[in-house]
């Protein structure tokens, strides 16, 4: 199998793009959102292009350089829920009149914390580690195996963790249902239809990184 060196040049931009969607998306994530009959949360928008990443990371990188990636924007996720907790406890100074509506956007309740939290590590890792189990068969043939059969994989653990963590009891029944289903074939799909700006952003990379095929 090949692998590029995390030293190389374009590793740094790849996991600052990673990690800014994450955070965006967990942001994203606080609010529920209904289209029509559908449910799902703000997070619907970026967070599913983390999976995309991800397989770019795990493809190009190998396992190890994904992990590195997913445990960086894990302790950048934990250190912006406390500092918006910090802000949020902080008294407010005079004339400032929106500390109700920065609890309600910024606040994370612990839930929401947890979930996010526990779904992205187990969702991401088994993203990459799938991806890396396929590649050590397949070589340098069928990335779209790799990169739809990591993601059905990963999708699938982080939907149910996620919406398990933070609305089971909020949300019931069938539309609890609804929630799980909808977000998981929406972000599945997503990897799909953007396979055609996948396959060409690897094989840019792929070119670009002199160490991927030493």
């Amino acid at each position: 199998m090949h692998f590029a060196r995390t030293g190389s040049s374009l590793y740094p931009y790849i996991l600052a793009v990673f990690v800014g969607i994450l955070l965006i998306s967990n942001i994203g994530a606080t609010k529920l959102i209904a289209f029509g009959p559908f449910i799902t949360d703000g997070g619907v928008f970026l967070f599913p292009l983390t999976y995309i990443i991800g397989d770019i990371l795990s493809e190009v990188y190998g396992f190890k350089a994904a992990r590195k990636a997913v445990l960086t924007g894990f302790a950048i996720s934990v250190l912006a829920a406390m500092t918006f907790y910090l802000v949020q406890i902080s008294p407010a100074a005079d004339g400032y009149e929106n500390q109700g509506a920065f609890e309600a956007v910024l606040g994370f309740v612990p839930r929401i914390v947890l979930a996010s939290i526990l779904g992205y590590l187990v969702g991401q890792l088994l993203n990459a580690y799938v991806l890396v189990k396929i590649k050590e068969r397949t070589k340098e043939k069928y990335l779209w195996a790799r990169l739809i059969g990591s993601t059905a994989v990963g999708e699938l653990a982080d939907t149910i963790v996620f919406c398990t963590v933070a609305f089971y009891g909020i949300i019931t029944g069938a539309e609890f249902l609804n929630y799980v289903i909808i977000g998981y074939v929406y972000k599945t799909l997503l990897e799909v239809v953007l396979l055609p700006v996948t396959y060409p952003v690897i094989r840019v990379i792929k070119r670009r990184e002199p160490t991927y095929f030493a």
